[in-house]
């Protein structure tokens, strides 16, 4: 058996071997650089182009929006009063019914003299001898007759007389118990021949033109209402008024830590009643917010509601917003640069200082 055949087969087999399954060493041996070689290099300059997160980013400018505090709240008489009888007596006149309109100065009830009448005319009897007493003591005091003594008692009895005409006149006007001003009647008042007592009640009056709104504004937007502030107001019916701001509450609830607000409206026809509930629109002063939409709000893992914007260099960063008011193109958010590019597409899935690949976008589209 021939040696040479046998080793030219082994030979060969040997040198397939090594260029089919281990080519790259053979090349690494005799210094050529292969695909494998290139393809790395290729890989390693476009690892950091790959590692940059793709979004979509929105170029946003701040504009100058009015701005309103919104309350809810409800309606208010402007004033109302329980009208008490200061005397005792019956009730000698029809009642008025309830809802009626009243002007100031119209009598409600009316309550039975008695021996009143009688009692004002003793006094005012008494009041003339009074006088005439005292005149005559000061005569005699000028003559030398009277002591300066029987002068003051002369008068004195004379002023209290006059002073128990003055009662007696008093209690007759008790006997009619009129509106203190321009109302409605909220209740029937006290029934002819009813016997009232001092502080029984005659008659409930509230006063519906003005009407105020009230509501109770946060702390946090109490600064921005001011007295004479212009306030849109609607009713549930749908109804809208308008009208100012008379008041600002200094001292907080101590429960919700808000403050008062009252505004007045007019209400001629007295169409709105006392107690109804109320949507307050309150003007205030603008500011600067950005439109975008509500998909980009996001939250921090503080959980402070933000957007992500592009940082300089191409990297996200989080910036937290103030929700100014919403709109049907999106919110408006306060608390960012005049000019910023916001993440509208793929904020949920950067942090901050992560490399970022924007393409920007119009607004709206």
């Amino acid at each position: 058996m021939r040696p040479i055949p046998i080793l030219t087969a082994l030979l060969t087999v040997a040198v397939l071997f090594m260029l089919v399954f281990q080519r790259e060493t053979v090349r690494d041996f005799i210094g050529v650089e292969g695909p494998a070689a290139e393809a790395d290099e290729a890989a390693e300059t476009t690892t950091d182009e790959d590692a940059a997160v793709s979004v979509i980013a929105q170029r946003s400018n701040a504009r100058q929006i009015d701005s309103a505090v919104v309350l809810r709240g409800e309606t208010e008489a402007t004033r109302q009063v329980n009208l008490m009888s200061e005397t005792s007596g019956r009730v000698i006149a029809a009642p008025v019914a309830k809802g009626t309109q009243v002007d100031e100065g119209d009598v409600l009830c009316e309550l039975d003299p008695g021996t009143r009448e009688v009692s004002l005319k003793q006094a005012q009897a008494q009041l003339a001898e009074a006088r005439k007493n005292l005149d005559a003591a000061e005569r005699l005091s000028e003559d030398g007759f009277a002591s300066e003594t029987r002068v003051l008692s002369a008068r004195s009895a004379f002023e209290a007389a006059q002073a128990a005409v003055e009662q007696a006149r008093s209690a007759l006007d008790d006997l009619e118990i009129t509106a203190p001003f321009g109302g409605v009647v909220e209740d029937d008042t006290a029934e002819i021949g009813q016997l009232l007592q001092p502080g029984a009640l005659c008659a409930t009056i509230v006063q519906l033109d003005p009407l105020v709104l009230v509501g109770y504004v946060p702390e946090m937007d109490v600064s921005r209402v001011e007295l004479g502030a212009q306030v849109g107001a609607r009713l549930t019916t749908g109804q809208q008024l308008m009208g100012e701001v008379t008041f600002i509450g200094r001292a907080a609830d101590p429960v919700t830590r808000t403050f008062r607000v009252e505004a007045e409206v007019a209400n001629p026809d007295l169409a709105i009643r006392d107690g109804q509930t109320v949507e307050m629109y309150i003007a205030a002063a603008g500011r600067a917010a950005h439109l975008v939409p509500q998909s980009a709000l996001t939250l921090n893992n503080a959980g402070d509601l933000g957007v992500r914007v592009v940082g300089e260099g191409d990297v996200a960063r989080f910036m937290p917003v103030e929700l100014v008011r919403d709109s049907t193109q999106g919110v408006y958010v306060a608390g960012l640069p005049d000019e910023v590019a916001i993440i509208v597409v793929g904020q949920d899935y950067v942090t901050d200082g992560v490399a970022i690949a924007p393409s920007y976008r119009e607004p709206g589209t």
